[in-house]
């Protein structure tokens, strides 16, 4: 589950990005807020959109050559590294 603090947009995951205290933001102190729409049935309904919306672009982009992909099960870091090298920077 993701968490946000709202003030600044700063945002957290429970799991992969938590904050250093829980449900804190690590900067001010302030509560982390969890988003109504961030529950099981949202994220079901958007997979299930990905699935058939959106998958299917990826094989243009593939057979076109210009599709980067980049494994998001590393640390955070790692995942901004990939991304700048995929985009030339």
């Amino acid at each position: 589950g993701r968490l946000v603090h709202m003030a600044s947009g700063r945002s957290y995951h429970k799991i992969f990005n938590p904050p250093k205290v829980e449900n804190t933001d690590d900067e001010t102190g302030e509560p982390l807020v969890q988003r109504k729409d961030d529950n099981e049935v949202t994220v079901r309904t958007r997979l299930a959109t990905y699935h058939r919306d959106t998958k299917p672009v990826l094989s243009y982009y593939r057979a076109k050559g210009i599709l980067s992909t980049i494994n998001a099960d590393q640390a955070i870091e790692k995942v901004y590294r990939d991304t700048l090298a995929a985009l030339g920077k």
